[in-house]
């Protein structure tokens, strides 16, 4: 075993996967501390659709990167890593152990193997890559990607317009595909060791069932209200991440009357189905993690013991 200590647990999976729960198990028994890795956890106002902890898990252990932002304002893996590195140290100055849990990979992968020096957003090539989805479709421009960048373009649904569009605009930029400058692993900037445990289905249909009691569950405790909040705001509009996220996109396109409630209800649905897919493919280019069947009955204590034999 490495003489570097265990710097923190991550606890990842798919939304639905039970990681919340999971976590809650661990830092309870071992009084330790946790860190979301939730890109719209970070947003105040967006507590239902997000799955925040409750207030009384909250009291009942230290969560940390939750309602850190108002949604008019962007965060982004960068700052993830550095917030979640100055908390981890702050932790164990506290002699307590970091659980970092969520599913949102890139920010896993930012604070855990570094980021890359992509290049920045350049408003000419992305308004010339609108025009041209414009005419043709989003579905073409992914298609058009796939033989520039077919390892980037086998893990984007081709309606996913952002991904598609952020990907291309690379390739303009640089000549060279997302993939490949991704290939390339900077050197950590400190010596940390992780312990990665992957909450991952052995059915996947069943995983595509909770997601879908899960949101039907959202809206009954009151989601469509809490979209029609963020959408009375003035400041607030579609394009900006906090809206894009995944159920909120679907509820505000109801609101404004572009489908039914059923049609939106549906369309998150899939989305998120969608959203898990990616998810797991991300956990499958971390070869390090121990994974545990999310599905099991015992699989809160399962992490726990995983954590335990490593600490």
């Amino acid at each position: 075993m490495s003489e570097v200590p265990v710097s923190g647990v991550l606890i990842l999976g798919p939304t639905a996967s039970g990681k919340s729960a999971a976590a809650m198990h661990v830092a309870q028994a071992l009084h330790s501390e946790i860190i979301s890795v939730d890109s719209a956890q970070i947003y105040r106002g967006m507590d239902i659709g997000t799955a925040k902890p409750s207030p009384a898990e909250r009291h009942a252990v230290v969560h940390h990167l939750i309602d850190i932002l108002d949604p008019v304002q962007s965060y982004s893996a960068a700052r993830f890593a550095q917030d979640a590195q100055r908390l981890i140290d702050e932790i164990g100055a506290r002699a307590r152990l970091a659980l970092l849990v969520g599913g949102t990979m890139l920010y896993a992968r930012a604070l855990t193997r570094g980021l890359h020096a992509l290049p920045g957003a350049d408003p000419q090539v992305r308004a010339r890559l609108d025009e041209q989805a414009a005419r043709i479709g989003w579905p073409a421009m992914h298609a058009r990607l796939a033989a520039l960048d077919p390892v980037t373009a086998a893990r984007l649904q081709p309606g996913d317009a952002q991904r598609i569009q952020r990907a291309l605009e690379i390739i303009e930029i640089t000549g060279a595909p997302m993939s490949a400058l991704l290939e390339a692993q900077p050197a950590q900037t400190a010596a940390r060791r992780w312990l990665t445990i992957a909450l991952e289905p052995s059915d996947r249909s069943v995983l595509h069932q909770r997601i879908a009691q899960r949101f039907e569950a959202m809206i009954a405790a009151g989601l469509v209200d809490e979209v029609r909040a963020l959408r009375n705001r003035s400041d607030l509009d579609p394009s900006m991440p906090s809206i894009r996220s995944v159920g909120y996109r679907q509820i505000w396109e109801h609101l404004d009357g572009q489908y039914d409630l059923a049609t939106a209800v549906q369309r998150a649905i899939a989305a998120t189905r969608q959203l898990a897919k990616r998810q797991l493919t991300w956990l499958r280019s971390m070869p390090e993690r121990i994974v545990v069947d999310c599905l099991a009955p015992d699989a809160a204590s399962q992490v726990l013991q995983k954590v335990q034999e490593f600490r």
